[in-house]
């Protein structure tokens, strides 16, 4: 998928992260407030440094003198330990604070984006958007970690020393002033062209993660078709493409470092030379001079990560706008308002001329018109890519169709909550995937509320007793990443007998059968048949042998229902495509 250039406005940031902490605020402003208090209680500590110096250097030394200096020193320590007190107590406020937030903001990114449609996650990478998430989460901490340490001692290490220089030297103080805002401007000119370096960067990151997470999920592919060299070049190509945007983008970080750490260099030896030269001509005293050469060093230091804290912000906000702009992305199907609740009392389905587009080019549908009637059990089958798979995800309203109506006992679909719909559909997906989680919670999920009989019971039924008996911890085994433990056919089960528990009104079979041997398949069919009655089921499955029984057949064909009836009668259908597949199934072709 092509990369699209994101727009994020900095304001949008701000909202959601906004969002996340705002049931903690005054958690965060207490902490914010401690640390600022903080860092205003350590710029009156120079002052005492030179009232401490002056004193020294003062005529006539006395013990009147010396008592003053102690003063002077348990003063500067009760500062000092005033500052430690309370910047410890924000440091338990604000940790406490952030893991709240950063929990609520995982959370809140969750619980949006796994709410995108189907057509969202087939065109994200699973690993990218597990990755910005984490990015979206992270970067918060570097945001607020960035002012709250970094930005708030500059600004007022920077206020106070200018004020205090001020007042004992203003010619100094005017030069610190321009200097302070000469590099400002510059960090903040460098760093925010540096800006769009900085989210390519983290484009290229992203396409990396995604690469690397989509090829270890098919690492059985790349065995079978041994393409490990071919798989090793490309993640090398594309590891390479990152680490060169990254280097490009780290290189100018370290220009702006060698050209700030110069100035800092050339302007503290500049204001030094002064301060010497006031010195010698008796305008400021010893105590005068250790207080402008301790502003200058905290001024130093501060400057000198300017570039790293601007840098901080500009990544942290470059590494949050791939999430936010998921979370500004609208869902492709919504509820409309007021969507009502669906009840589905007789399982009666009704496509009226349904057309589907996935763009404007690709009609998928075309002009579907049919009536399944209540508790019927209707077969459809057709060649691969003519449209079967689709038409039950529009069932359960996986896309929006593009003209038409399908209705569920006289509801429009589209006029019911997503919700109430598919909880009156199970479903059986071709592929089944299940969750890295124990065999009893995977069947579970058809309903989570059912109780440890219920669920075995559901299992017994769809015969995965027979593998999970054998098993050392039977129920409580752990599947694996996407089931991976278990063989195709067990999978299969699995997911049957996760539909069996949910027990809804309408079945949807999407080639479920396709993955079990003969004997396995012979077994689910008795259950299958007990669990249909007074179901409306629809079944896909290439394998014909599995839907002959069916009471009613439908033969798609681009995108058209082309043949409608029982198996008796389509399979003596001269030249029909229902009894061209049945030849080819009694022929041993399929």
């Amino acid at each position: 998928m092509e990369k699209k250039k994101l727009n994020v406005p900095i304001k949008e940031i701000i909202k959601k992260y906004w969002e996340g902490t705002k049931p903690n605020k005054f958690m965060f402003f207490s902490a914010y407030f401690l640390y600022l208090a903080t860092q205003i209680v350590n710029v009156f500590v120079p002052l005492y440094y030179k009232k401490f110096f002056d004193l020294i250097n003062k005529p006539g030394f006395s013990g009147s003198i010396t008592n003053e200096l102690v003063r002077i020193v348990f003063i500067i320590l009760l500062i000092h330990l005033l500052g430690w007190f309370m910047f410890r107590i924000a440091s338990f406020i604000w940790s406490s604070m952030q893991s709240k937030v950063m929990a609520r903001l995982k959370q809140n990114s969750f619980s949006y984006t796994i709410l995108h449609s189907h057509n969202f996650f087939a065109n994200n990478f699973s690993g990218s958007l597990v990755q910005k998430i984490g990015r979206f989460t992270r970067s918060f901490e570097v945001l607020t970690d960035t002012l709250v340490f970094n930005f708030t001692p500059l600004v007022v290490t920077i206020v106070g020393a200018l004020w205090v220089t001020w007042s004992i030297v203003p010619k100094l103080s005017i030069i610190l002033g321009i200097w302070v805002l000469l590099m400002t401007v510059f960090s903040v000119f460098f760093s925010r062209w540096k800006q769009k370096y900085d989210i390519i960067s983290a484009a290229a990151d992203s396409k990396t993660t995604g690469y690397l997470s989509d090829t270890i999920t098919n690492n059985t592919a790349v065995s079978f078709f041994t393409g490990y060299d071919f798989e090793v070049k490309e993640f090398t190509k594309i590891s390479n493409d990152q680490a060169q945007k990254t280097l490009f983008s780290w290189n100018l970080g370290n220009i702006v470092d060698a050209v700030q750490s110069l100035l800092i260099t050339l302007v503290e030896f500049a204001v030094f030379y002064y301060a010497i030269k006031y010195w010698d001509r008796g305008l400021i005293t010893v105590g005068t001079f250790v207080l402008a050469q301790t502003y200058i060093i905290g001024l130093a230091n501060q400057l000198w990560g300017l570039n790293r804290i601007i840098r901080s912000v500009y990544q942290g906000l470059a590494d949050s706008k791939e999430m936010v702009d998921i979370l500004l992305t609208p869902y492709e199907v919504q509820d409309q308002p007021n969507a009502g609740n669906l009840i589905v009392d007789k399982g009666e389905i009704i496509f009226d001329n349904v057309s589907f587009n996935f763009n404007d080019d690709n009609r998928v549908l075309d002009n579907v018109s049919i009536k399944i009637n209540p508790g019927q059990k209707v077969a459809i089958i057709g060649h691969s890519g003519a449209g079967k798979t689709t038409f039950v995800r529009l069932i359960m309203r996986l896309y929006n169709i593009t003209s038409g109506s399908i209705k569920i006992d006289g509801w429009n679909i589209n006029r019911v909550t997503q919700e109430s719909l598919r909880k009156n559909i199970s479903f059986v997906p071709q592929d089944p995937v299940l969750f890295h989680r124990t065999l009893m919670d995977n069947i579970r999920y058809g309903r989570l509320d059912a109780t440890d009989e219920e669920v075995i019971e559901a299992a017994k039924l769809a015969h995965c007793d027979d593998f999970i008996d054998k098993l050392p911890l039977k129920y409580e085994t752990f599947v694996g990443e996407r089931g991976i433990k278990l063989s195709g056919g067990e999978r299969q089960r699995v997911a049957i007998a996760r539909a069996m528990l949910k027990k809804a009104p309408i079945l949807i079979f999407d080639e479920a059968t396709s993955s079990l041997d003969s004997y396995s398949e012979s077994l689910i069919q008795d259950a299958l048949e007990n669990l249909m009655k007074d179901t409306t089921t629809i079944v896909i499955a290439h394998r014909l042998s599995t839907i002959k029984k069916m009471d009613r057949i439908i033969a798609m064909e681009n995108g058209q229902i082309v043949e409608d009836g029982n198996h008796d009668d389509l399979s003596t259908k001269e030249s029909g495509l229902y009894k061209s597949l049945w030849d080819l199934q009694v022929s041993g072709f399929i």
